[in-house]
């Protein structure tokens, strides 16, 4: 038994309190190298009175990758502290028990030695990751307010292009998307079924994606007012959407006043700290500007730290203590006067952990089912103790989906294990409250990297929506809009009918239904694989709760591909497939989604 392998870590994603009764405990081992593991629990306290290491419980085997193999078992203590050790069972026959000090033979002493336990000391309810729970329930809609709709020309900006003129975008194009489009755009998203609106920045900024904000405090001029923004709120609220509001605390924009006072007085500034400055003299907007487009978009060996190498957005210096005060004034701000139910906050990942603990007691202390996202690419174990974030944009899990999917750049086998590694470095809540989006401002549109196949979309998109945590709609995606990288991303809203694709959007209706319906069992449930094949590039995913399951059969490959049905099976959803009595008939691109009924 390779016990190298072996891996486990007391109150982390390895034990955690799940819910009230409910403490979830994992182990890690070499894949195919344990035939069974043991779990012995009990009171550290009375260990010499009961022997309770004399019973074990069995442990689940919940999901395996290429290399590893993760148990669980789901437990409790009455008296809210636990000791615990594993006794594993090798396939070559050996077994031994493996403890907070390591791994020993299956003897006595390292049983009765209450000292040697790994320790959950007690199950404080305020340790507990807790995440909204209209979050699971929410099917979110992204807007890029500049491109979605022109509802009032009368603050249309200067040099403002008629609606959807240009075959290629710039980045610095302007079309006139303000928030009266929005509200004037609810209709609509009601009748798609969305039940959340995320938008990216709408604060004072001069470009047109805002993130280079000059006043947080203000809606941008060219969008509308504060008035109006209550009035999207509130209507949005009357039918029953969340809004989610969009911030960048890594920067600010160089024409804030913040930065313009550095620039005209330098070391004397008054606000000189609240910024990265490597030395002085700094340039102002207006001398970045002069440098050119190029330079604006990426230079380096500046006098101050930026975002990326853009030397109009410095990086803020979230250490100070008067930056903190300012920008946690800035987030409960919109709670208490609009009633906003969520930031998304960008390039999180930036900004230091400090901050955002204090950001989320600022935040969730006003409302307590508020939701914090963050914009992070890649792994968030450090952001997702429950004291932080309860999800971040889940580009890793999504990005694995596209490469099999979408790229064709991976096996069946290798997405399968992949997702299985995702689910076990997060609390299972913590799925439960991900964002998960197949496209957005910052990655080329969905259609347009599977190259127009909008089957190849619908089968992508129907395998997303049946992942644990929250599924997005970036714009347009529903009715086929297409781009490529930014800006060709953040094309303006196709409105008229005869230039939507209408069956994408009947589709996208559907799935959104479909997600609703079965919300508890997809958010709760655990993922299993039915099938994974590699040769026929065919995988059959499984969520099941209790004694209830849906199966989402997905066939990527050259040729049909027939699934006999299950007992008391019922076809709850499919594109591309014939169903026939007892089987579905998959053609490539299809998918076939099985409710399995319990007795």
């Amino acid at each position: 038994m390779e016990t190298a392998a072996f891996y486990h870590r007391p109150e982390s994603e390895y034990c955690y309190i799940y819910a009230p009764g409910h403490v979830h405990v994992r182990l890690r081992t070499k894949k195919g190298d344990v035939a069974k593991v043991g779990f012995i629990q009990g009171d550290p306290f009375n260990l010499h009175l009961k022997d309770w290491y004399e019973e074990e419980l069995e442990m689940e085997l919940m999901a395996s990758t290429d290399l590893h193999d993760y148990w669980l078992i789901d437990t409790d203590e009455y008296v809210k502290r636990m000791a615990y050790a594993f006794h594993i069972y090798g396939t070559d026959g050996s077994d031994v028990i493996y403890n907070d000090r390591g791994v020993f033979p299956y003897l006595k002493e390292s049983l009765t030695n209450s000292g040697l336990y790994f320790r959950l000391p007690y199950f404080h309810e305020t340790d507990r990751f807790k995440a909204p729970d209209w979050v699971k329930k929410t099917v979110w809609y992204q807007i890029f307010p500049e491109r979605f709709k022109n509802g009032n020309p009368k603050n249309d900006p200067e040099g403002v292009l008629p609606w959807d003129s240009k075959e290629e975008l710039t980045t610095v194009d302007f079309y006139g998307g303000d928030l009266q489009g929005i509200l004037d755009g609810l209709d609509y998203l009601e009748d798609l079924g969305i039940n959340g609106i995320y938008m990216t920045p709408i604060f004072t900024a001069p470009s047109n994606h805002k993130y280079d904000t000059t006043d947080y405090y203000e809606i941008d001029p060219h969008f509308g007012d504060k008035a109006l923004f209550r009035k999207l709120v509130e209507e949005a609220h009357s039918r029953g959407m969340r809004v989610m509001l969009d911030a960048v605390f890594n920067h600010i924009g160089a024409e804030s006043i913040q930065w313009r006072d550095v620039a005209e007085y330098q070391e004397e500034s008054r606000y000189k700290d609240w910024f990265h400055i490597r030395e002085f003299p700094v340039p102002s907007a207006e001398e970045i500007q002069a440098h050119g487009p190029v330079y604006m978009e990426h230079a380096e060996n500046l006098p101050y730290e930026t975002y990326s190498y853009v030397p109009m957005m410095p990086k803020i210096n979230t250490h100070n203590p008067e930056v903190q005060e300012y920008l946690l004034n800035i987030a409960t701000y919109w709670i208490k006067e609009f009633d906003i139910d969520g930031w998304r906050l960008d390039v999180a990942n930036e900004v230091d952990h400090a901050f955002w603990r204090k950001f989320n007691t600022a935040c969730t202390s006003l409302k307590p089912d508020f939701y914090l996202l963050g914009e992070i690419w890649t792994s968030s174990r450090s952001w997702l103790r429950g004291d932080e974030f309860h999800g971040v944009m889940n580009y890793s899990l999504v990005g694995n989906i596209s490469d099999f999917f979408v790229g064709k750049t991976i096996p069946a086998r290798k997405m399968a294990n992949v997702l299985n590694e995702q689910l076990m470095q997060y609390r299972k809540q913590t799925h439960e409250t991900m964002f998960n989006m197949l496209d957005s401002h910052d990655t080329p549109r969905i259609l347009t990297m599977a190259e127009g196949n909008v089957d190849l979309v619908k089968s992508t998109l129907a395998f997303m929506f049946l992942m644990h945590g929250s599924p997005c709609i970036y714009y347009g995606t529903e009715v086929g809009m297409v781009g490529g990288a930014d800006p060709q991303n953040r094309r303006c809203m196709v409105w008229e009918e005869e230039r939507q694709d209408r069956d994408m959007y009947d589709f996208t209706k559907q799935l959104i239904q479909l997600r609703k319906e079965y919300q508890p069992l997809l958010s709760y449930g655990n993922l299993r694989w039915e099938l994974v094949l590699d040769e026929e590039k065919v995988v059959g995913v499984k969520r099941i709760l209790g004694e209830d399951q849906i199966i989402g059969y997905f066939n990527q490959g050259w040729e049909d591909y027939t699934i006999p049905h299950k007992a008391n099976t019922e076809v709850i959803f499919h594109h591309l497939s014939n169903e026939l009595a007892g089987e579905s008939l998959i053609a490539p691109n299809g998918f076939s989604i099985h409710r399995v009924k319990s007795e």
